[in-house]
């Protein structure tokens, strides 16, 4: 049976991506309903919450597959729903060509978080120019509070706020 997601990965990816029933464009200009589900979305899409979760639920195991796929070194379960959260959201050919993969599979667990931090910018759909969004900032802080929260004594900090994005 494939690893799941715990619930600190499954909140944390609901409370980022925010709930929508009808779908919209993401700052990065991909249609998206849900909790974040992009895969076939077209504007004028709704979905129900039950619906919703159901997706995000099919959207992280794929992103677990990946994660699993993709790392060498055993992972805690808050780690792996770092993971998870992070491939989710940026992808997963962008972890697999990411210094944050190869540094953690050279054994690098503290580099984790410095390399989630790195992962803030998106594409303006507009000009085409990679800017800095201050809800991937606060989410990636988040995956490394969480990816920190694996090991016993670690502060994590709970003060954590959802992207912002236009409704």
């Amino acid at each position: 049976m494939a690893r799941k997601v715990n619930k600190a990965g499954f909140d944390l990816v609901k409370h980022f991506e925010g709930f929508y029933t009808k779908a919209y464009t993401c700052p990065a200009g991909v249609w998206t309903i849900g909790y974040g589900h992009t895969k076939g979305v077209k504007r004028g899409d709704t979905v129900t919450l039950d619906e919703a979760e159901q997706l995000l639920e099919a959207d992280l195991d794929a992103a677990g597959a990946e994660v699993e796929r993709l790392v060498r070194v055993p992972l805690k379960d808050n780690q792996y729903a770092a993971l998870v959260s992070f491939v989710f959201n940026a992808g997963s050919g962008n972890f697999a060509a990411s210094t944050l993969r190869k540094k953690l599979n050279a054994g690098g667990y503290d580099d984790v978080p410095v390399e989630l931090a790195r992962w803030v910018k998106a594409t303006d759909p507009k000009t085409g120019q990679k800017r800095t969004l201050a809800g991937l900032v606060r989410r990636r802080a988040a995956e490394g509070e969480l990816w920190l929260s694996a090991e016993p004594g670690r502060f994590v900090n709970s003060s954590i706020m959802p992207q912002e994005v236009s409704r």
